[in-house]
């Protein structure tokens, strides 16, 4: 049977994965400026999100542009921008199937379909959570290779953006969420072991009682 309170808690963390998913695909702050050699003043900050870069001055001012081109964006970034928009729908549509199928609400009135929507809502969240995973695993190896890379001007250099920080968390979220939402949305009348009873309840051969005939 639906375990109620292992749905609730697996579809709040769901949700607040889905809500730091959201901000990780949003905000510009995946790659940021790397401090590199004896000076570490600088006159300006550097931020690349997926979808706009940002420069930060000295004073505070924060000025950003978006990308005028798609294809002049690097593969990892490209892709990236795919998963994580991928991620926030499906996400979405869990969401919806997950507050259907959770057994508090009632929405739905039947509990086999109620269980089988709150299962398909942790499966969902699963998969998104597995598309936030994939690009900031991506981004941080191709950060950390650029930045180890003798070949590269340290101008280039970057460094681990708090997004993909937040994106690790986020990812870690829906995955435990939709992990507890799916285990706690057993269909009913599928009994977990079988049962034996004794006394008058148990099973009769066929034929019925014994006879005993009598010969002459």
């Amino acid at each position: 049977m639906a375990t109620t309170g292992m749905q609730l808690l697996g579809l709040v963390l769901a949700i607040i994965g889905w809500v730091g998913g959201f901000l990780v695909c949003a905000l510009p702050m995946w790659r940021v400026t790397a401090f590199i050699g004896n000076n570490i003043v600088t006159a300006q900050i550097t931020w690349e999100g997926l979808w706009m870069n940002c420069v930060v001055q000295t004073t505070g001012e924060i000025q950003c542009k978006v990308y005028d081109s798609l294809l002049a964006l690097p593969s990892d970034m490209q892709a990236a921008r795919g998963l994580t928009v991928l991620a926030a729908l499906l996400c979405s549509l869990a969401l919806t199937l997950g507050v259907l199928g959770v057994k508090c609400t009632k929405c739905v009135g039947h509990q086999s379909l109620e269980a089988r929507l709150a299962r398909i809502s942790g499966v969902l969240f699963v998969i998104a959570g597995f598309l936030i995973l994939v690009p900031v695993c991506w981004t941080a190896h191709s950060i950390i290779r650029d930045f180890y890379d003798p070949y590269v001007a340290a101008p280039h250099k970057r460094e681990l953006g708090p997004a993909l920080y937040l994106g690790w968390l986020a990812s870690a979220l829906l995955l435990i969420g939709g992990s507890l939402l799916y285990a706690g949305s057993s269909p009913p009348g599928i009994p977990s072991s079988p049962t034996y009873s004794s006394g008058e309840s148990s099973p009769r051969r066929a034929g019925g009682p014994s006879q005993v005939k009598g010969y002459v």
